[in-house]
């Protein structure tokens, strides 16, 4: 069995690697090779102030691969009003430091096959679903980006998106002047294309072929009134407001985790589901807990194409330059974790990289 920790992922893990192993998870969703289950949220309040502790959890395998797997997160969450926004804030023991794990397994034989730190794996895989939302909704010449965010989720993205377009200029916004100026330095550097730090976020959109919006942001980052023709929108941290909503013209939804075979009706379309102690504890109030992740409906509503008949042909995210796409995952991040996890313990292997761990620490004679 093998430790692996980011310092090893990230020497073996590339951006079209990732891009490639995601797109075929999904097509062993859609064959029915794979399953998953929505990422379940399980909070309580932590007494003597706002701050509340979640434990999220998502899993999935896949019979082609032979790899199953689960990520784990233990953060304390907090929101505070900064750079004139409301942001959420996570750690876990101290600020800085974080607890994201993923525990890899054979389909085959049930063997523990490794245990990996999430923190490259997590931006990378979370920048690789919005480069295949990109790839397959975005025109054809998009060239520039307008970036919400300066983070590690906005590298993650800015790299993901190169792959699968040849972007030539970004305009990024984020509420620290010099955070996003760090940025466009950064990354111009990296990538020797034009990125230019703007003052106010509708600059971001102004003239953008792609928007991704890569905030820590508890609030609307997403603005239906500065949406152009032609856009394509991604939203990982921060939210869609609802004039967005409606003016998408088409909503591209990565998958729908599959229902239970001992209850079919029961396929919520929601991201996550989550588990609250103490409803009525009065720290609720003070955390509005992520995004709406459900396609609109009724009149107005964007028309709903799911990945999966965009894979087979029977269905295209985009029929014109002028219409306005947005992708989102759904809530197949299960689905995720096998497929990325299943590549770097493959590549460790090869390389003889991580640390080993002998496998019968984790096996009992006593049947569970």
């Amino acid at each position: 069995m093998l430790l692996i920790d980011n310092a090893t992922t990230a020497a073996v893990l590339e951006m079209p690697a990732v891009v490639d192993v995601l797109e075929q998870a999904y097509r062993d969703l859609a064959a029915g090779e794979a399953i998953c289950r929505p990422r379940i949220d399980m909070r309580f309040p932590i007494p003597g102030g706002d701050a509340v502790y979640q434990w999220g959890a998502m899993e999935g395998g896949s019979a082609a691969s032979g790899y199953y797997a689960i990520r784990m997160k233990s953060d304390v969450l907090s929101e505070v009003e900064y750079g004139g926004t409301r942001t959420q804030k996570k750690h876990c023991v101290e600020p800085g430091l974080f607890c994201g794990l993923v525990f890899l397994l054979s389909t085959r034989t049930g063997e523990p096959l490794a245990i990996l730190n999430d923190g490259v794996l997590q931006h990378m895989r979370v920048g690789a679903d919005s480069a295949i939302g990109t790839k397959h909704a975005a025109r054809a010449d998009a060239r520039v980006l307008g970036m919400l965010g300066s983070g590690g989720m906005a590298r993650s993205h800015l790299e993901s998106l190169l792959t699968v377009r040849p972007l030539e200029r970004v305009q990024v916004y984020s509420p620290t002047r010099a955070n996003r100026e760090a940025y466009a330095g950064e990354m111009a550097e990296r990538y020797g294309i034009q990125v230019v730090a703007v003052d106010h976020p509708r600059d971001a959109f102004r003239g953008a072929d792609v928007v991704a919006g890569c905030t820590d942001a508890a609030a609307d980052v997403i603005v239906g009134d500065w949406l152009e023709p032609g856009m394509h929108v991604t939203c990982i941290g921060g939210s869609v407001d609802a004039q967005a909503r409606q003016r998408f013209d088409v909503w591209l939804r990565l998958g729908t985790a599959p229902a239970p075979v001992n209850d079919p009706s029961w396929r919520p379309a929601d991201e996550y589901l989550a588990y609250v102690a103490r409803p009525d504890d009065p720290v609720w109030a003070h955390h509005r807990h992520g995004r709406v992740r459900r396609p609109p409906e009724g009149p107005g509503a964007p028309r709903v194409v799911n990945f999966e008949d965009v894979l087979t042909g029977a269905d295209k995210a985009r029929t014109s330059d002028a219409e306005i796409t947005f992708s989102e995952r759904g809530n197949i991040q299960g689905a995720q974790f096998f497929a990325v996890a299943g590549h770097v313990y493959e590549q460790c292997r090869e390389r003889g990289l991580g640390r080993e761990l002998p496998t019968e620490w984790f096996l009992q004679d006593i049947r569970d």
